[in-house]
């Protein structure tokens, strides 16, 4: 099981009609623990538990959750799932990823499939 996380701004500037999927990524479940860990489990699995519609709205945790994985590594390994589906390595980096399209596209709005 896996979550999509997506990124969409309006495909017309004009009329706004339509919609364009600008980012997304998909990332297992089994890296939920670490993020929670990191203080940004709802960020990416529940935003709108955050009342968070628009890609701003994450950028702050999500800053604040890559900078406790970048200073607690042992800490966030921890969380490794044992069946190796998921690292450290891999959330840090699509965590980044999508740190940088919320802030390239801060009035995207947010998607989720869980």
């Amino acid at each position: 099981m896996s979550l999509d996380v997506y990124l969409r701004v309006d495909a017309c500037t004009h009329c706004h009609r339509g919609e364009q999927e600008v980012y997304s990524f998909n990332i297992t479940h089994n890296l939920g623990e670490m993020a929670k860990a990191a203080g940004m489990y709802k960020h990416l699995w529940a935003p709108e538990e955050l009342d968070a519609t628009l890609a701003r709205h994450l950028i702050p945790g999500l800053e604040a959750g890559l900078d406790w994985l970048a200073k607690h590594p042992d800490e966030a390994k921890k969380h490794n799932p044992p069946n190796g589906w998921g690292t450290y390595e891999n959330f840090v980096s699509q965590v980044n990823g999508y740190y940088i399209a919320c802030k390239m596209y801060p009035n995207a709005k947010i998607g989720v499939w869980r």
